[in-house]
Parts: structure tokens; C-alpha cells; sequence
């Protein structure tokens, strides 16, 4: 049987998509949101899931919801602050033990342990030194997003050519030259793709310590959502957990766009 040939009209859409990869990318969240909105009405529960056209329009009854704006504000400074710590530890960890084969040796071996082990198993430490308050949801959420930010700086260091460091010492550049302009372009990449791994191991680990032990913040509401079996509710306040995350990845990714712009 011979294969199917493709038709000048077929072969133009496929051309179309190509040059406009958006549109392919709002053809596949249509229909995703298509066949979510169809399993919502006619084969599920509506006390288990519920269509997103409902949860659109649940937005102003989320907002509405006493303590969600404030839980918001306090979510969103979590978020911030421990992604802003988790990526200054991570760089300056990285960098020296990138940089150094003594603490690749020594001190990589102990990143790799502490980041295989589960979180929430030392959660209650957390709760013990820095009580219930934002200190601990802030510090847990830093545990989760230095250690991808840590390994994907010491892989982009390591990723250096000798040749270039041989080069720019014998040339007579200093440690601070070397860091700038031979390290620094090169772990770029790196550093930022570790920043949105960190990234989504930050907002993990602030939700965990929010759903567990907090009466304030996203986690805390979406538990009471989820007991009082308001699904609407819950996937509307995801939905505002979902666009808090498209934010910070946006600065992460304009970001990356401005220091390495030298690339272009």
C-alpha cells in the first residue's frame, strides 16, 4: 500500500504552521480546554471536576472569597523571596564547585545526596526552626529550587572548553575577567534552564508547606476547596496559581533574553 501523498493545500498549512508556531501552540490548548469541557458536562462528576467555562466565570466568586487576596499577596512574596535566594545559593554554590575539582569531588557527592532526598520528609524541621509563619514556607521553597540551579551551573562550568581558560590566563586575564567574560557566556544557558527547574521547585516546595501547616496562602485555600468539594473554586484558584507561575517564568525567560543577547 503506498503512502499517502500530501496535497498543495496540506503542504501550505503545514509551511503556515511552521512560520507561525503560535497558532499550532492556541490549536492545542482549544482543544485540550475542548475535550476538558466535554469530559466536565457529560462524563464526570461536576462535584469532581468542573467545565472551564464555569471556572472562567468563577474568577470574581474566587477573588470574592474572604482571606484569597490577601493569600494571594502572601503566596506571591513567598514566591519571590525564595526564588530570589534559591538562585542567589545556587549560582554562588555552583560556581565554586564547578570551578574547583577539589569540591566537584568532595562537596558534589553531598548536593546529589541532600537533593535525593524527599522534602516533605523534613518538613517538620522546618516548622521547628522557623514556626508556621512565611519564614518556613520561604525556606522550604528555597530547598527545592537551589539544588536544580546548583547542578545546572557546575554542567555549564564544566561544559568549558580548557582551551579557553588556558587561553584568557595566558593572555594575562585575572579571576574576575575570567569569571566575566570566559564563564559567564557560557553557563548561560545552563544557569537559566536550572533557574526554571528551580523555579518550579520553588513553587512545589512553598505549596507543600502552605497545603500542610498554614492558615494563610494558596496551599491553605486550595485545602479548604478541595474539603468542601468546590471544584470550581479550586481549579479557578490553580488557575491563578498557573498565571502567578507564567509570570515568573516570563521574567526568567526576559532575563535570559538580556544577558545573552551577545548571542545574536
Amino acid at each position: 500500500m503506498s503512502a499517502a501523498v500530501p496535497t498543495h493545500a496540506g503542504i501550505r498549512l503545514q509551511q503556515y504552521l511552521w512560520r507561525h508556531p503560535g497558532i499550532a501552540r492556541l490549536g492545542v490548548v482549544l482543544m485540550l480546554f475542548a475535550v476538558w469541557e466535554i469530559a466536565a458536562r457529560w462524563f464526570v462528576d461536576p462535584m469532581f471536576l468542573s467545565p472551564p467555562s464555569k471556572v472562567l466565570f468563577a474568577f470574581g466568586d474566587v477573588l470574592a472569597t474572604r482571606g484569597v487576596p490577601a493569600a494571594l499577596r502572601v503566596t506571591f512574596f513567598e514566591l519571590a523571596v525564595a526564588f530570589a535566594i534559591a538562585v542567589v545559593i545556587g549560582l554562588v554554590v555552583g560556581l565554586a564547585v564547578g570551578l574547583s575539582k577539589f569540591g566537584n569531588r568532595s562537596v558534589m557527592p553531598i548536593v546529589l545526596l541532600l537533593y535525593g532526598i524527599p522534602q516533605i520528609t523534613i518538613l517538620p524541621i522546618f516548622i521547628l526552626y522557623f514556626g508556621i509563619g512565611p519564614a518556613s514556607k520561604i525556606a522550604f521553597g528555597v530547598t527545592h529550587g537551589m539544588f536544580p540551579i546548583v547542578m545546572a551551573v557546575v554542567a555549564g562550568v564544566q561544559n568549558i572548553k580548557p582551551i579557553l581558560m588556558v587561553s584568557a590566563r595566558s593572555m594575562g586575564a585575572s579571576h574576575w575577567q575570567l569569571l566575566r567574560y570566559v564563564i559567564y557566556p557560557h553557563m548561560i544557558p545552563s544557569f537559566f534552564s536550572g533557574m526554571r527547574l528551580g523555579m518550579t521547585g520553588v513553587l512545589l516546595g512553598v505549596l507543600l508547606a502552605e497545603l500542610y501547616v498554614s492558615t494563610a496562602g494558596i496551599g491553605y485555600f486550595t485545602s479548604v476547596f478541595t474539603q468542601n468539594f468546590d471544584p470550581t473554586k479550586l481549579l479557578g484558584l490553580v488557575a491563578i496559581l498557573a498565571a502567578m507561575a507564567i509570570v515568573l517564568n516570563e521574567f526568567v525567560r526576559r532575563a535570559e533574553v538580556h544577558f545573552a543577547r551577545w548571542r545574536d
